[in-house]
């Protein structure tokens, strides 16, 4: 392909996964960006190391996966940004490192089948339980989904069924593997709503948070690995592309940016560089990729959390534009997720959490609502106790409406739309899901 786009050519298309702004892109890539983001794993374990020293001496077990890819009519690759790493020479043929010693060989990786892929690398793991020093995968969510499919298939495999038999399953992960000493996931974000989880089958185990990326561009990495997830900030480095800052006001706990376009005029100037950003001021992050993207708006929203010498550290915030909309009301991405967390605190006296949430704005009646879909674990107690859940939430939204006369009208969204399911409805629907992308 001719190098319109930048100096080098472009070497195949990255596919986003669609879930944050509810559509898929293809992003240019070019073939020295596997090293460059190679150069990023590398720095991983070196910084960890000096937080949990000894991290040679065993194994590490993650559950890595391959998606679906196809062609452009131009011949080129599209595929997820992870699927095009794991499948280069750069992870497959990688030099022996004890730091990145893993328990699932490649084949277990790279297979399709994600049933076949998830049993095996499992059964690897559980094979060599002692050995295992840490634990992961890309997202919470990703993780979580292992541990449910063990606690399905259990029977199928060797020697743990005297612990996967006990009527309790917290603190499995310490069980099977008793030498972890932490688990590597994606926890910021929405991911934070699968920190009660994991807290839960791992016995309070600390979760790290080690790099921030995206399909666009690899930005950095996390320094101060073992803080909690809610002081998790990175720092970016600026080999990885051009970073550019676009200044935000968020008022009330609502974004106040445009929609994802390319940036007008005034956003031009008003642009930061990266050793211009303020202490606790909250920016748009933009980039300008070796690939030929432009100052391209990536849509996350960071705060500025401290400086690393005069490195400045960012805190992720919240995806922009990933929001419930009716009428003039809007309800982004980090309001309902402190929805969401705060409704299940109220469930822990009922000895009951929120395991998953989905949301939507159902627009079909006048007035028009918010939808939240409840998939509930541990319910000792009866479902009478939505009343407590729906109340739980309204005592949130209370004390984050725009303005006196907005309340009602927020509190009539909010009040009328929860909804149970069955549990493993979302197991059901990724698999769902997966099932259509492979076909």
């Amino acid at each position: 392909m001719s190098p319109i786009l930048c100096s080098k050519p472009i070497s195949e298309f990255l596919t986003s996964s669609g879930t944050s702004g509810g559509e898929r892109k293809l992003m240019p890539t070019i073939e020295e960006e596997l090293g460059r983001r190679s150069l990023l794993y590398s720095l991983l374990m070196p910084v960890m190391n000096q937080s949990v020293p000894g991290l040679d001496e065993g194994k590490g077990m993650y559950f890595l996966f391959v998606k679906s890819e196809a062609k452009t009519p131009g011949g080129l690759m599209a595929r997820p940004v992870l699927t095009s790493y794991y499948k280069s020479s750069y992870f497959r043929d990688r030099p022996y490192d004890p730091y990145t010693n893993y328990t699932s060989p490649n084949e277990t990786i790279l297979c399709p089948d994600s049933y076949q892929s998830m049993y095996s690398q499992l059964l690897c793991g559980l094979c060599q339980n002692k050995e295992v020093l840490r634990v992961g995968a890309v997202f919470a969510s990703g993780f979580i989904r292992a541990i449910r499919f063990l606690e399905k298939h259990w029977v199928l495999l060797y020697f743990i069924e005297a612990e996967c038999r006990r009527e309790s399953w917290e603190g499995i992960i310490t069980r099977l593997w008793p030498n972890t000493k932490y688990i590597d996931v994606i926890v910021t974000g929405t991911m934070s709503q699968y920190i009660p989880t994991l807290d839960y089958y791992s016995n309070g185990l600390p979760l790290v948070c080690t790099m921030y990326a995206s399909s666009e561009c690899y930005f950095g990495l996390n320094l101060n690995p073992l803080c909690k997830p809610s002081e998790v900030s990175y720092t970016l480095i600026p080999t990885m592309a051009y970073f550019e800052f676009l200044p935000v006001n968020r008022k009330n706990g609502f974004t106040n940016v445009s929609e994802s376009a390319p940036l007008n005029e005034k956003e031009h100037q008003e642009l930061v560089d990266l050793v211009d950003v303020k202490l606790g001021q909250e920016y748009e992050l933009v980039v300008t990729t070796y690939a030929g993207l432009y100052r391209y708006r990536v849509g996350d929203i960071l705060c500025v959390a401290g400086f690393k010498n005069k490195a400045p550290q960012f805190k992720f915030i919240c995806r922009k534009n990933v929001a419930l909309s009716i009428d003039s009301d809007k309800t982004d991405e980090f309001e309902l997720q402190n929805a969401v967390k705060n409704a299940a605190d109220h469930l822990l006296q009922f000895d009951a959490s929120v395991t998953e949430y989905t949301s939507y704005a159902d627009t079909s009646n006048i007035p028009g609502h918010y939808v939240l879909y409840w998939e509930i674990g541990l319910v000792v107690q009866p479902l009478f106790h939505l009343r407590f859940w729906r109340t739980a939430v309204l005592s949130w939204k209370n004390h984050s409406t725009v303005c006196t006369a907005k309340a009602e009208p927020r509190i009539i969204y909010w009040a009328s739309g929860i909804r149970i399911v069955e549990g493993g409805t979302f197991d059901k629907l990724m698999d769902y899901a997966s099932a259509r992308v492979h076909q």
